[in-house]
């Protein structure tokens, strides 16, 4: 995004995580303390940014968070930090930022939900469920832009499958983690990468590799058929969780 010409404000819960990513960014950048739970909070950082740059033209909600297990062993204080996180987060910070974008009639907002968002994922219930809350208020929103008029603003859904970051390889040993791995992982950069061309083509569903769009889309459309398909998926799944133990563990990945 630096590249790209903006000034680039990184936020996390721990100032201390997103100061070194704008290390060399510019001095325009910023790194700032955001709970993207704290509605109020987000709320305040996109008038931060105004106040500072007179405008915001991009918003990208990131934050995510997985509790995984069987829908019913899971605690419940861990259900209501993913949905807090992954769907009111979204939620928050898309409604910030489209408190300055529409009166100036121009923006763009970004959420990378997940493919957990377009159809359901084993072991990860709720998880999943933030996900489709996710993508339904992204289309949703972008749908009562348009129906506003207001065709200077888009909302853009990136549903990537697994990304290696700490959310995944900190449970590169749990089986109940296995769904993460059904496909080979991706980087942080790849994503990235696919954030910053939305910049210049928006498109409302983005599906990092496209390649598991159809895919995917044909198990949500057809549950029945794909139930039998998820003890076969699952031990696929977590051969290749072990397989990338092993890589990690060489040295060899990512």
């Amino acid at each position: 995004m630096a590249r790209r010409g903006f000034a680039v404000w990184v936020t996390d819960v721990e100032l201390g995580i997103a100061e070194p990513v704008i290390e060399g960014l510019g001095s325009e950048c910023r790194a700032a303390v955001l709970d993207v739970t704290d509605t109020n909070a987000s709320r305040a950082l996109a008038d931060a940014v105004v106040a500072e740059h007179g405008h915001l033209d991009l918003w990208v909600n990131n934050a995510g968070v997985l509790a995984v297990g069987y829908a019913w062993e899971v605690d419940d204080a861990s259900n209501a930090r993913v949905l807090a996180v992954n769907a009111t987060g979204t939620i928050n910070g898309t409604i910030a930022a489209l408190a300055h974008m529409v009166p100036a009639g121009r923006g763009q907002v970004i959420n990378v939900v997940s493919l957990a968002g377009i159809v359901a994922t084993p072991g990860q219930a709720v998880y999943a469920a933030s996900k489709h809350a996710a993508m339904a208020f992204s289309l949703s929103t972008l749908f009562d832009l348009r129906r506003g008029g207001h065709r200077g603003i888009d909302i853009c859904a990136v549903c990537p499958s697994g990304v290696w970051t700490p959310l995944v390889g900190n449970r590169i040993d749990d089986p109940e983690a296995a769904a993460s791995f059904t496909a080979p992982l991706l980087t942080a950069d790849v994503i990235g990468r696919v954030v910053g061309r939305l910049t210049e083509r928006p498109r409302p569903v983005t599906i990092v590799p496209r390649r598991r769009g159809p895919m995917m889309r044909f198990v949500d459309l057809f549950p029945r058929l794909s139930v039998p398909a998820v003890p076969t998926l699952m031990r696929d799944a977590r051969r290749r969780q072990q397989r990338y133990k092993r890589l990690t563990e060489n040295g060899e990945w990512p």
